[in-house]
């Protein structure tokens, strides 16, 4: 049995929510609240000393941390991953495009607004995030104008990659709607068997992500 250490909120987590549940594998989740120093006590450094989420736990003790990692790993051998070398390579190449370029930058301005205090001086950093996030989207945008899909010519873990931030963009006050191509990817992978949406932020994430957009 697999174990997912993971806050359901966060995409890098749902990621591998997604996948499994799309995979139609079997496993144990245990709600691990980043945001409230749950990934920082003795026990949980033990097993990730980087202290973050997800993080996958075998039986046998073995660990594996980093979302994108856990995704290749979880889908080799398996149609979310193409077996051709170059189509794998292109699909390896969008997920680091995501971890690079992309969530640093939309995930981020998500978190800043719904995950910290509307006092906090990290809001300062919000229009240099959303100008990022714009010319990671734009990148995107140009890709989509050709294909279907980041993972290859099927749906695939390059696309659960970066769909689980791109679909909540606007709640880091990044709209999608300058995105057209985007938007109807966001609804091809939705309409993907097994698919599962992102759990929703709490009522108090909700509300301040709220008062942030409100305040622009």
């Amino acid at each position: 049995m697999i174990t997912i250490h993971g806050f359901s909120p966060s995409g890098n987590c749902h990621k591998l929510r997604l996948l499994l549940t799309q995979l139609d594998r079997p496993y144990r989740w245990v709600e691990t609240d980043s945001a409230n120093g749950q990934t920082r006590t003795p026990a949980y450094l033990a097993k990730n000393p980087n202290g973050k989420v997800p993080m996958l736990e075998l039986e046998d003790g073995r660990v594996l941390v980093e979302s994108n990692a856990i995704l290749h790993w979880l889908a080799d051998g398996t149609a979310f991953l193409p077996d051709d070398p170059w189509q794998r390579a292109q699909a390896l190449s969008w997920m680091f495009f995501e971890q690079y370029s992309h969530e640093p930058y939309v995930a981020v301005a998500r978190f800043i607004c719904g995950w910290t205090e509307l006092d906090s001086p990290r809001r300062a950093e919000l229009p240099g995030l959303r100008r990022r996030a714009h010319e990671a989207l734009s990148v995107m945008e140009r890709h989509l104008a050709g294909q279907d899909w980041f993972t290859g010519p099927a749906y695939g873990i390059a696309d659960i990659a970066l769909h689980a931030y791109t679909h909540v963009a606007g709640e880091g006050g990044i709209a999608l709607s300058p995105y057209p191509a985007i938007e109807a990817w966001c609804d091809r992978v939705r309409a993907t068997p097994g698919f599962v949406p992102m759990p929703a932020p709490d009522a108090r994430a909700a509300e301040r992500i709220a008062r942030s957009l409100a305040a622009g």
